[in-house]
């Protein structure tokens, strides 16, 4: 039940977004929780990989090459789900970084209402 829901916090997250942001769009509510599973599990699955394999550069770079590890992951979802569309890789860095904000503050509003 918890995973549903950050799943849909994780879409709105995406809808608003690409709301805000000038140079991503995402289609309709169904391709953001498209967007939101598709980035879940690449997160899940080829992002450890990535980190694995670049990791003297991320040692080098201080932790900073994942962010470019965070854009690869928002591009490759953006070539998987027609509807979801990112144009470029400063845009991606963005929208990871924004992204990466807006769940936290929707998540945590999410362990606020568990505590009462």
């Amino acid at each position: 039940m918890k995973f549903i829901l950050r799943l849909l916090l994780s879409a709105v997250a995406v809808v608003i977004l690409a709301k805000v942001l000038p140079n991503v769009s995402v289609d309709n509510y169904i391709t953001a929780l498209i967007v939101a599973v598709a980035l879940s599990l690449l997160n899940f699955i080829v992002k450890p990989i990535l980190v694995i394999l670049t990791l003297p550069v991320t040692i080098v770079t201080f932790g900073l090459f994942l962010l470019v590890i965070n854009a690869i992951i928002i591009m490759l979802a953006s070539y998987f789900v027609d509807g979801f569309v990112v144009h470029g890789w400063l845009w991606a860095v963005v929208f990871s970084l924004c992204l990466s904000f807006l769940q936290s503050i929707l998540f945590s509003l999410l362990k606020g209402d568990k505590k009462k």
